[in-house]
């Protein structure tokens, strides 16, 4: 948490002396040409792929040929190999690189998944530049030689918090073990939304109540989550307090899980303020082109070494920086400290007695000794009350305090990563943890196209329509992101709380719909004389196929639905209500659906290309998903038939597209907010359809009515009924890792 915002401005993220400028006469944008318009250009990176590989590249096969053993050993000698170029404090670069793999995987959010250690994006601006991460880049530079020896064996995205790791291992630590598989992104990741300011070290994202708005993690601009100094720059402990517990829940911490973040993190190293800012030039994406991709070039003396500056506040905490101990808790709790500002002029925490005078190295001169500090987000944890009953426990049960720090620095790097399954590597913990989103195994032979068309026409045979058959699939299949790879049909969780009860599942109509198909699960399994077994999760997938392949064939066409049996049945002591909360949809533009409360000031296509994004849509993918969703009348019952432009709803008709299109129509709105509309005949002025803003969008937008008038066109009703089984068959196994 190396940052300060003394002046309410930002200390490193400016242009300084000989930093490139744009050159003039750069072309503006369309975005910046029409802000206004509905930005889809997220989706693009769903449908690009702008790394090296060409798509002919397996990491996860890679990584299985990697030496792991070697690696760490080779970590460990950069560790403790310091380079002139960037002094090692105390000689030894462990907790810098602890630094970067937290700060790597921090942004991670449970709002909607986003950010996390995964795809590596440190490298790429902004998280590369953020005030925050100040001279990470040199972290990144010193592990480059272990990169270059591995190539793509190992990525940047795992190579970073496995040093992290690693750094704590050679300190005396035992982690809780390692799961490989982030794969590098090329790109920055568009969709994240990092907040609403224009100026780093700022922080206009505080409601009246002090509540953090929005999906944000972190409580200021190009911070990772709170102010080290305190909130907005004030040394208030408890004030702070109440920012850290706000940001770390965001990022799935509970308080003890915090507690021991803070305490065992700064167990090790020091933070770096000899100076102030002035002495600061440009970040990495700000830099002249000579430095190369460094940045915060600095004038201070040498510049490295004691001269450091990153954060403007400066110090270590313990009285042996490179191992793991119980010095921060005993001088956190058994010393008074008073606020003063430090030589870089951020605020800071001193000992108000001499007994800690000199009692650390100095991490640059054998000879010299300096006192220990405290952040004030350290001092919070003494202060606040409930933070304090937990650092208290932690030091009267050493043993309870680093399994607490392991499980939690585990839970940390690991949290966007999904399920274990997922997880590469021979350190991989074989405990499950709940909020890995736990499934059984597979315990039964699996069925087969025999059986499968038994269960379709089972399911036929009830009074279940096509449409309730889809919404009951999509409902259990959409609630997947793949931003942190959570949700989805595996499980069958829609059965359970908090699934089961939220108004974007119309759970009235849910559970009568569950209570059917539990039936046939029961009567097909208990009919069986052999070791096939079919699971509600499987038989919610197939009902939707066989609803799909219905409507297909009442528009005469003869499609099969893809399937892969071998989901299983979550049990509720298995489920994270709290944290599958987060899950919940506030709006689906699939569905037509929007709550009262969305929580986002967003329209409502904006909600729908948020979550086609999170469901690793493209465009295409996305505008076929909806035409057929209407064409089946699968939306919202609160949406009231809005948007099935079709006189034959359940039939996988390309009328949707065809009637938006057709300019025999006119489209007016209801009221002056612009929400709902009639759609009306020009000549007679009869309304033929209800329509919402998610549905005209397909009409308004460019981009979205050049691909309605593909699967629009007379010869374009068969590729829409193929492309929509396609995108729909994607969404079913978004969260089967099983069958890559």
């Amino acid at each position: 948490m190396e940052s300060t915002n003394d002046t309410g401005g930002c200390p490193v993220m400016h242009n300084g002396s000989g930093a490139d400028e744009p050159s003039a006469g750069t072309p503006a944008t369309n975005r910046e040409w029409w802000p206004s318009s509905l930005d889809i250009e997220i989706l693009d990176q769903n449908a690009q792929d702008v790394g090296p590989w060409n798509g002919e590249f397996d990491y996860a096969e890679a990584f299985q040929e990697l030496d792991y053993q070697a690696l760490k050993e080779d970590i460990k000698d950069v560790m403790t190999t310091s380079k002139d170029w960037w002094p090692a404090d105390y000689g030894h670069y462990g907790p810098f690189f602890i630094r970067m793999a937290w700060h790597s995987a921090g942004t991670y959010r449970t709002t909607d998944g986003r950010g996390g250690a995964a795809g590596g994006r440190q490298r790429l601006a902004p998280l590369n530049s953020w005030p925050d991460n100040a001279n990470l880049d040199k972290a990144r530079r010193l592990l480059w030689p272990v990169k270059q020896k591995y190539g793509r064996k190992i990525s940047w995205a795992d190579l970073m918090v496995l040093a992290g790791n690693v750094a704590m291992e050679s300190m005396g630590f035992k982690t809780f073990g390692f799961g490989g598989g982030r794969e590098d992104d090329y790109k920055p990741d568009g969709s994240i939304d990092w907040g609403p300011e224009d100026e780093m070290e700022t922080w206009d994202r505080f409601d009246e109540n002090d509540e953090l708005e929005g999906r944000l993690g972190a409580t200021v601009m190009g911070l990772i989550y709170v102010n080290p100094e305190g909130p907005e720059g004030q040394p208030d402990p408890e004030w702070s307090a109440q920012r850290i517990r706000q940001s770390f829940s965001r990022m799935a911490m509970n308080d003890e899980e915090t507690a021991a973040l803070i305490a065992g993190g700064h167990t090790f190293g020091k933070v770096h303020g000899a100076d102030t800012d002035e002495h600061l030039d440009a970040e990495p994406e700000a830099a002249s082109i000579e430095h190369q991709g460094l940045g915060w070039s600095n004038s201070y003396g040498s510049g490295k070494g004691a001269d450091t500056i990153t954060s403007g506040i400066e110090g270590p905490w313990t009285a042996e920086p490179t191992q793991w101990d119980m010095g921060y808790l005993d001088f956190l709790l058994d010393y008074e400290w008073e606020v003063h500002k430090g030589p870089g002029g951020a605020w800071q925490w001193r000992p108000k007695d001499d007994e800690l005078k000199g009692v650390v190295p100095d991490a640059h001169d054998a000879s010299a000794t300096v006192d220990p500090m405290m952040l004030t987000t350290d001092v919070a944890l003494k202060r606040d009350p409930d933070y304090r009953e937990i650092i208290e426990r932690f030091r009267d049960d050493p043993d309870a305090y680093e399994d607490a720090f392991a499980r939690a620095w585990f839970k940390l790097i690991h949290r966007d990563m999904g399920p274990k399954e997922r997880y590469l590597g021979p350190e991989v913990p074989d405990e499950d943890l709940i909020w890995q989103d736990p499934v059984p195994d597979v315990d039964h032979a699996l069925i087969g196209d025999a059986e499968i068309a038994e269960l379709k026409e089972a399911i036929l045979d009830t009074d279940l329509s096509v449409s309730r058959l889809v919404k009951t699939a999509w409902a259990s299949a959409s609630t997947y992101r793949d931003s942190d790879k959570r949700g989805g049909a595996n499980g069958a969780r829609i059965r359970l709380k908090p699934h089961r009860t939220w108004e974007a599942n119309e759970p009235y109509e849910l559970s009568r719909t569950l209570s059917v198909l539990e039936r046939i699960q029961q009567d097909f399994n208990d009919a069986r004389d052999d070791d096939v077994r079919v699971s509600l999760a499987d038989l919610i997938v197939l009902g939707g196929a066989a609803a799909i392949e219905q409507a297909a064939a009442d528009a005469g066409y003869d499609v099969t639905v893809p399937f892969h049996p071998g989901r299983t049945d979550a049990t509720q002591e298995q489920t994270d209500v709290e944290a599958f909360a987060q899950l919940e949809p506030k709006a689906d533009g699939f569905r037509n659906y929007i709550a009262d409360d969305p929580g986002e000031n967003w329209k409502p296509e904006e909600f729908l290309i948020d979550k086609a994004d999170l469901l690793d849509l493209t465009p295409a993918e996305t505008t076929a998903l909806v035409g057929g969703m209407r064409a089946l009348d699968a939306t919202h019952e609160q949406a009231d038939g809005y948007g099935v432009f079709t006189d034959r709803p359940e039939t996988l008709t390309n009328d949707y597209f065809v009637n938006l299109l057709d300019m025999d129509y006119k489209w007016e709105p209801v009221s002056d907010s612009k929400e709902v509309f009639e759609v009306k005949d020009r000549d007679t002025g009869e309304v033929a359809w209800n329509a919402t803003r998610v549905d005209l969008i397909f009409g308004s937008n460019s981009r979205l009515r050049a691909l309605s008038q593909v699967y629009g066109a007379a010869d374009g009703e068969e590729k829409f009924v193929h492309d929509f089984v396609d995108a729909w068959t994607k969404v079913m196994t978004l969260d089967r890792f099983d069958l890559e």
